[in-house]
């Protein structure tokens, strides 16, 4: 049986942020994740995920300026001190709330520079995050995203992550696969999945056009549910998407396959 984490940037806004966790216990889950704890005390997340038996099952790393528009410092090679702050930073976020897992974005590829340069920036930043994170008891992830809803982001194809993973020579770097921008950047999401299920230590989900709850595009969900069931995946999914309505209303999908 697939395990859902609510993904709180996205589920629950009709709440503020902190009161997303309560929201989230109270709809049947039992996991979280979002993209950054870092505007909130940590032993403030921490106490909310204490009180309402959550898990925290994953965030990112520090993403540069989200207000602005930048995506990920990871391949920007005039911002390699920042990430490596960054990872100090998520480390000890990650451990005050009990988060094994870590989310690199790599951002949106930099103009002007050589393409192989970009390459060993991205490469070199992965190393030095996956010894931290290993040391740390913390597994690092990468995530590929669609260049349509981000155009220029460095990495959007599932092979290209895992050519990119293979290049830092560790064993602590994985895969997270968000299903959402794989279908819009390359579609073949059953074969990728199981071909790759060894990689993959998270999913994420929404469905497609409009990035809004499964059973409201074409994406095949309840066939992708079991076939992960089939072949064994044993992470989280993230439930990244966008409610149509409110979040309540749009879990339908979500309580008729936990039943």
């Amino acid at each position: 049986m697939p395990r859902f984490a609510a993904n709180l940037t996205m589920l629950f806004n009709e709440h503020e942020f902190t009161d997303r966790f309560e929201a989230a216990a109270k709809a049947g889950f039992r996991a979280v994740e979002y993209l950054f704890p870092y505007a909130y005390p940590k032993e403030q997340l921490a106490e909310k995920l204490e009180r309402f038996g959550l898990q925290q099952v994953l965030h990112n790393l520090p993403a540069g300026d989200w207000a602005k528009g930048e995506r990920g410092i990871a391949a920007l090679p005039d911002r390699v001190g920042e990430f490596q702050d960054g990872v100090g930073k998520a480390i000890d976020y990650a451990k005050a709330l009990r988060c094994t897992q870590l989310n690199c974005l790599a951002g949106i590829r930099p103009a002007g520079v050589p393409a192989e340069k970009i390459r060993e920036t991205f490469v070199t930043n992965l190393r030095f995050a996956a010894d931290r994170l290993k040391a740390a008891g913390i597994r690092l992830l990468v995530e590929a995203i669609n260049t349509r809803d981000i155009p220029g982001f460095y990495v959007s194809g599932t092979q290209q992550t895992v050519d990119l993973i293979d290049a830092t020579g560790s064993d602590n770097v994985f895969l997270q696969y968000d299903i959402y921008h794989m279908q819009r950047m390359e579609g073949e999401l059953a074969a990728t999945m199981e071909k790759h299920l060894p990689r993959i230590a998270h999913i994420q989900l929404a469905d497609n056009p409009g990035r809004n709850e499964p059973g409201s595009g074409e994406i095949n969900y309840p066939f992708l549910f079991a076939l992960l069931d089939r072949i064994g995946y044993g992470g989280w999914i993230g439930c990244e998407y966008k409610p149509r309505t409110t979040t309540a209303e749009g879990l339908g999908w979500y309580r008729a396959w936990r039943s």
